[in-house]
């Protein structure tokens, strides 16, 4: 039986984040990965400047597109627009951009299992033994970055799902040379395009990844909120699209991080960004702190459980719950939000950019800022 100081879950970038610190600090690091390498991910692509910042290496050669331009729509009442020196948003493929983050952890000296499924845990002593499709594997520490459905959070004994997941449908999509000229150099969100919830136009190299998510959980045809998009956008011909429907968890679980040596990272955590949906850049976050935690800990476990939690408490949980109360704010109360746009839309949009970029966390008093504000102009 093969024995590794971590296992983790997932080679995207939660789980490649985690692998290369380890891996950088000579402890010894297997990711397993169900599909052949490289795989297609059902993602928008678009990986804000923040986390970019996070890793430890250039990504340019796996980067389709840079924009240091971000355009919001708010219907037809608002049209925002931010520009920065850096890109505040870079647009990658995940299969080319996932394959290039598990080179960087083969680089360092970390082992990379692909076509293994796990198919059960046990803990034994204080160890736990993993069954997969391959060999039976034991390790000390494992890092579930396997996403949204995290089938290891459910072995682990995570039984009931205490994330919030909202619906969103993505496509690849081929438009005509005119359209593609037109659209590629702007990428763009159109909050209340879909009932509760906003649509993207993401430009890649040589298409565009569009797509549509909305913060209810009530049922809504998303498949014509999509077409209605298109409409917006003025494609009137599409040559070629690939539809990718799935579920972004945009709260964080609320029975723990941590259970039987198992840590949650990224999406099986829920830890995408509430306002905007981005989960790259919290999901390389999340991996980097439990490789600090393990590293710190010097491989106790217990030691490790306290010093990822407290991580997670000192920053990302409560920017996160911020993050919660904004979006109720900006997706279901529209009348009050436009009325609060009108005066402090574009002073909104550069704050939250400059949570995209790094530059700031979103404050910890937002709601009482935003109640005092609105109060302000109901009795000015």
């Amino acid at each position: 039986m093969k024995h590794f100081d971590v296992v983790v879950i997932g080679s995207g970038p939660a789980g490649a984040g985690a692998a290369f610190k380890l891996a950088e600090k000579g402890i010894s690091v297997a990711i397993i990965e169900k599909e052949k390498l490289p795989r297609y991910k059902t993602c928008g692509g678009g990986f804000v400047y923040r986390g970019r910042k996070m890793l430890p290496f250039d990504i340019s050669e796996v980067v389709e597109k840079e924009f240091s331009q971000v355009d919001i729509l708010i219907g037809d009442e608002f049209h925002l627009i931010t520009n920065r020196d850096e890109p505040v948003i870079s647009m990658v493929m995940r299969d080319t951009f996932d394959e290039f983050l598990v080179k960087k952890v083969t680089e360092k000296g970390g082992i990379v299992i692909d076509n293994c499924k796990l198919t059960g845990l046990r803990n034994e002593d204080d160890k736990v033994v993993l069954s997969t499709t391959g060999e039976e594997i034991s390790t000390r520490f494992v890092i579930a970055a396997d996403g949204a459905l995290s089938p290891t959070a459910k072995m682990a004994g995570w039984d009931k799902d205490t994330r919030d997941l909202i619906p969103a449908l993505e496509y690849e999509v081929e438009v005509s040379e005119a359209d593609f000229e037109r659209l590629s150099g702007v990428v763009r969100f159109d909050i209340d395009a879909i009932p509760g919830g906003y649509a993207w136009s993401f430009p890649k190299k040589n298409h565009l990844s569009i797509g549509v998510a909305s913060s209810k959980r009530t049922k809504i045809n998303l498949k014509q909120s999509y077409k209605d998009y298109l409409v917006t956008l003025g494609i009137e011909h599409v040559i070629a699209e690939s539809q990718h429907g799935f579920q972004i968890p945009v709260s964080p679980r609320t029975d723990g991080f941590v259970k039987n040596n198992v840590f949650l990272v990224g999406d099986a955590a829920g830890f995408a960004d509430p306002v905007t949906a981005e989960g790259i850049s919290n999901s390389i976050y999340s991996g980097l702190l439990a490789a600090e935690a393990i590293i710190e800990s010097k491989q106790d476990v217990k030691a490790a459980e306290g010093l990822y939690l407290a991580k997670l408490n000192e920053k990302m949980l409560p920017e996160i719950k911020t993050g919660l109360m904004l979006s109720k704010f900006l997706y279901s109360q529209p009348k009050i939000r436009n009325l609060f746009m009108k005066k402090y839309g574009q002073r909104s949009f550069e704050a939250m950019t400059d949570v995209f970029m790094g530059k700031r966390s979103y404050p910890t008093d937002i709601m009482q800022t935003l109640s005092r504000r609105i109060k302000g102009m109901l009795f000015s």
